[in-house]
């Protein structure tokens, strides 16, 4: 009974509450004390005192209004329409074909107060016209230049005094840290969406460019369609990346979206603005990424790198002694976690820079110096050669070296443009071809093919190489 007695008062002793636990009990201890269990509720201050070492675990940033005040206002509404010729059946291929109007929307990006933006090059591709709309205004756009190899383009509005948006650095981007994507999806102007990134360095092989350049963003955030060419953000409303793509099967946002790295998109919109044209940097390997199925067919044991696919005769990756089946290991001493990465290396980098690589070859580490070079396999900086013939309708390029030596031609000249009403449009013959010849004449620039058409009587058959390097043969009469 005695025992009984003392077991009940000290139970009862225990059970009352401390008067000074709350004060002792600071937002601080919380944070340390976190996997702590209590019994009794703690009565903490209605207005905790906030300070950066004293945060509630797991707390998140309260809203994102300051960031979407300071982007949304520098992200442009574009619209745009194009006639588009079809053939609706039989009768139209013994007559004129048919022509619609096809429109779209998307959205751009201000980087400087005289009126030039940054958008997708799938947003204006082949537009007849270009619509920008910014707040209450409306403008039109002209096209600066595009580069298909990041999905990048640039136009130009006639405004001065528009409020840039700020630009981050992409390569400080965390994965997990909180986004927003800036946009107008769905002809939605002005929506701003939140989520976190998800990983970077994304390459989802979306990009139908002869050399394309995917190191993308990934985010969580909502990107819909319209959101194209709109901003990706961070909490500060600084520009992180330019919205280019959703992975989805119904064409609506099913968790995943890409942007393009900010620093790329600065490097592209630079390029163009003070040269008409990417100064792009070539490699001269392929590489893939490594995986177990990789891995187990060539006894790889680390899946970290790439690996050499294909190294072209001649190239910077050729001239220093890169192989078929190397390894890329590190480049400039950091670790080359997967193809994106390397190819935002070269994206970022200009003909004459240096790459130090660190190559896996059968165990052994080799120490390998590649001098970049442009796409006429020199290391200076290149002007816009593009040739425009008013008799044609069509605007060419003499081809570039490092795709001659791809094909494996001497000789050619790229279709660069294409008018919609111009005699080259009955050639048949698409935009990125390459001609090789004509009636069996080797074609070289642009100014040669163009005296050779205009001498043209009768038949005539041309020489074309396509996109993916399949020779072709196409007849007209002239």
């Amino acid at each position: 009974m005695i025992f009984g007695i003392v077991g009940a008062g000290i139970f009862y002793k225990w059970m009352q509450p401390t008067d000074n636990l709350t004060e002792q009990y600071s937002l601080t201890n919380y944070e340390n004390d976190q996997n702590r269990v209590f019994s009794r509720q703690v009565t903490l201050p209605s207005t905790p005192p906030v300070n950066s070492s004293a945060k509630l675990p797991g707390a998140i940033i309260q809203d994102f209004s300051e960031a979407s005040y300071a982007s949304t206002n520098s992200v442009v509404f574009i619209q745009t329409s194009s006639e588009v010729e079809y053939r609706g059946g039989w009768a139209d291929w013994f007559f004129e074909p048919r022509s619609r109007t096809q429109v779209g929307s998307g959205s751009g990006v201000i980087m400087t107060a005289d009126g030039y933006i940054v958008t997708n090059n799938h947003v204006i591709e082949d537009a007849d016209i270009i619509k920008v709309i910014h707040g209450k205004n409306s403008y039109s756009g002209t096209i600066v230049g595009t580069d298909p190899s990041t999905d990048l383009a640039v136009i130009k509005i006639e405004a001065n005094n528009l409020p840039k948006i700020s630009v981050s650095n992409s390569d400080v981007v965390k994965v997990g840290e909180w986004v927003l994507a800036v946009g107008n999806p769905f002809n939605l102007e002005s929506t701003v969406t939140a989520g976190i990134v998800s990983a970077k360095g994304r390459n989802i092989n979306i990009l139908r460019d002869k050399f394309p350049i995917e190191s993308f963003i990934q985010t969580d955030a909502a990107i819909n369609p319209g959101n194209s060419g709109g901003a990706l953000v961070n909490i500060k409303g600084e520009l992180i990346g330019i919205n280019t793509a959703i992975l989805s099967r119904t064409g609506s946002y099913a968790g995943y979206g890409f942007a393009v790295p900010v620093n790329i998109v600065n490097k592209v919109f630079n390029d163009i603005k003070e040269y008409g044209q990417v100064q792009k940097a070539f490699f001269g390997a392929e590489y893939m990424d490594i995986d177990s199925d990789l891995a187990g067919k060539r006894n790889i044991t680390d899946l970290s790198g790439v690996l050499v696919s294909f190294t072209l005769d001649g190239s910077s990756a050729d001239k220093v002694g890169i192989r078929k089946g190397d390894i890329l290991r590190k480049v400039n001493g950091q670790e080359i976690n997967n193809k994106g990465y390397l190819e935002e290396i070269i994206g970022n980098s200009y003909p004459g820079d240096v790459l130090s690589l660190t190559v896996d070859r059968e165990g052994k580490m080799l120490n390998k110096s590649v001098t970049l070079t442009n796409q006429e396999g020199t290391t200076d900086l290149l002007k816009k050669n593009n040739y425009y013939s008013e008799v044609f309708g069509a605007t060419f390029t003499p081809a570039p070296k490092v795709e001659r030596d791809i094909y494996g031609i001497s000789k050619g000249v790229k279709i660069v443009d294409i008018d919609k009403d111009g005699f080259f449009r009955a050639l048949d013959i698409p935009k990125n071809h390459i001609i090789t010849g004509i009636n069996g004449k080797a074609v070289e620039t642009p100014e040669e093919l163009e005296e050779i058409l205009k001498q043209v009587r009768g038949i005539v058959y041309i020489s074309v190489i396509s996109e993916n390097g399949r020779r072709m043969r196409r007849s007209y009469r002239m």
